[in-house]
């Protein structure tokens, strides 16, 4: 494939077939991930970006890594054009400059021994470093939340997500020297193409030797999924329907029990944003929550918005409703989402760009992980784009949590592939952290995610519908829970030492009057 690619030429039309095999690896990258779940692609893509960029001049591979990185987060990223086509195209195009900051590195990195492995670190770095920046990042797009059904998932119980990239890239830097070494010698390449096989069987034969022993009683967790009476950003509706939908399905919940078609729940579940209004300032409210949950007599997880801290804030909450006491711990969204719950130079952008005055307060953002008493559980409470980030994740296990939970609006993507992409990210989690996770959306998808990882029930999009069923507490850790953030730091550490390595070399190279560019 590469020596029918031109390696040079002074004319952008001479490198017309890179950019064109540059935009076909990106688009195979963002059907591997849901909802087309073509997870084998996700190697095959990064392999042939790969292909494309050795042999490029630096600013030539930065060109292919942004038309690949473009492929990819388009189509990937397309439920953002609910928001509108502008926030679309400026975050696909923002993530797409991370990959082509990280190509002008693959030409580096192949050129010294080893390279099928700085390339792999070269990929958790990239990915590193736009889970983080700006404004705390979008991991949205990493390899690993393509792979949470493969034989690649079983590594995230060792090394957590970055982990499961980076056996997902050295599969493809692998597949990609098998490619470039073809002419050279049909045996290397072969052993090389077994070595991609033997990475995704050493996937198979993980979870024999790390799933941590079973421990922790049983219990009957029910998750309730009352449905929205609108679609896209007007979703809300009326005033208070979301809240009465959910109080509505939980006491259909609680005369399904006294009938005895479904067993009684020892803990239950609302969404994220199931009550649109403030039940402490909501005289109405509180009475409608406080009588849904006497009715099912246990206590209730309730997603809601609540007023505060001061009055340029409200909180993305999760409050625990005691059917005796009411109200008690509460757990605060801690990574509000930028330009969706809150504003960056708020100051300067309001008279530019008139629909952020659809915000016209700022979530808050708290700093105490969402470790919760609910019922018999301790529960490990994140909200619905939290899931996609490490640490916040990590926290709630390292609390103690024996079950985690997503509270989830998502409504306004329905239909848009959005929520089984979150969703997927949710089923690496459980198998990350050994833990079962109840997922909890206002109209879908809501689902009870086995440890394993393994989708036990769900629901559809756009459906009012509740989910019952029992599960094991698990309080025993996963090495991934034990070495916590130091394998993608390691790795990203790698990464920075073998570019490094990799430019001094070239310069060394072209000193001696070796021909090439590092334009």
């Amino acid at each position: 494939v590469s020596r029918r690619l031109p390696a040079q030429g002074g004319a952008l039309g001479r490198l017309g077939p890179r950019l064109g095999a540059a935009a076909v690896s990106g688009g195979l990258l963002a059907v591997a991930f849901p909802p087309y779940d073509l997870w084998f692609l996700a190697p095959v893509g990064v392999a042939l970006l790969t292909v494309v960029v050795v042999g490029q001049s630096l600013r030539r591979a930065a060109l292919l890594g942004l038309v690949h990185g473009l492929a990819t987060f388009l189509p990937l990223l397309s439920w953002m054009t609910v928001i509108g086509p502008d926030a679309w195209v400026m975050l696909a195009l923002l993530e797409a400059v991370f990959v082509a900051a990280m190509a002008p590195g693959l030409v580096l990195v192949w050129r010294l021994p080893g390279r099928a492995i700085w390339v792999a670190c070269l990929w958790v770095a990239q990915e590193a470093a736009r889970g983080r920046l700006p404004f705390g990042g979008f991991p949205w797009g990493r390899l690993a939340f393509a792979e949470t059904a493969s034989p690649y998932t079983p590594f995230a119980a060792i090394g957590g997500a970055p982990l499961v990239s980076w056996a997902t890239a050295l599969s493809a830097a692998v597949l990609a020297l098998a490619v470039l070494g073809w002419s050279v010698s049909r045996r290397r390449s072969g052993l090389l193409a077994g070595a991609v096989i033997a990475v995704a069987l050493v996937g198979l034969v993980l979870p024999a030797l790390i799933t941590p022993a079973v421990s922790g009683q049983r219990v009957t967790a029910a998750l309730v999924q009352g449905g929205v009476p609108g679609e896209g950003m007007d979703f809300l509706g009326e005033r208070e329907q979301v809240l009465r939908n959910h109080v509505a399905a939980t006491e259909r919940l609680a005369r399904d029990v006294r009938d005895g078609v479904v067993p009684a729940p020892d803990l239950v579940i609302w969404p994220e944003n199931a009550s649109d209004i403030d039940p402490f300032s909501d005289d109405g409210a509180r009475s409608l929550i406080d009588s849904a949950v006497r009715d099912i007599g246990v206590p209730v997880l309730v997603g809601a918005v609540v007023n505060g801290p001061g009055p340029e804030f409200v909180s993305n909450t999760g409050v625990v409703w005691d059917p005796s006491s009411g109200p008690g711990e509460r757990y605060v969204k801690r990574h509000p989402v930028p330009f969706g719950e809150y504003i960056p130079f708020r100051a300067q952008l309001s008279g530019l760009v008139t629909r952020l005055d659809q915000i016209p307060r700022d979530f808050f953002a708290a700093d105490s992980p969402g470790n919760l008493r609910v019922g018999p559980a301790d529960v490990g409470d994140v909200i619905c784009f939290e899931v996609a980030y490490d640490n916040l994740v990590r926290d709630v296990v390292d609390g103690g949590a024996q079950v985690l939970v997503v509270q989830t609006n998502n409504a306004t993507y329905n239909g848009s592939g959005q929520p089984q992409q979150q969703l997927a990210m949710s089923r690496l989690r459980a198998v990350e952290h050994g833990r079962p996770v109840l997922v909890a959306a206002t109209s879908g998808i809501s689902a009870v995610v086995a440890a394993d990882g393994t989708v036990r029930q769900r629901t559809a999009e756009r459906t009012a519908q509740t989910l019952v069923a029992e599960l094991q507490l698990r309080s025993g850790i996963t090495v991934a829970d034990r070495v916590g953030a130091w394998p993608e730091g390691l790795l990203t550490l790698v990464a920075a030492i073998a570019a490094a390595v990799g430019w001094m070399r070239q310069n060394r190279r072209f000193g001696r009057g070796d021909q090439g560019s590092t334009a």
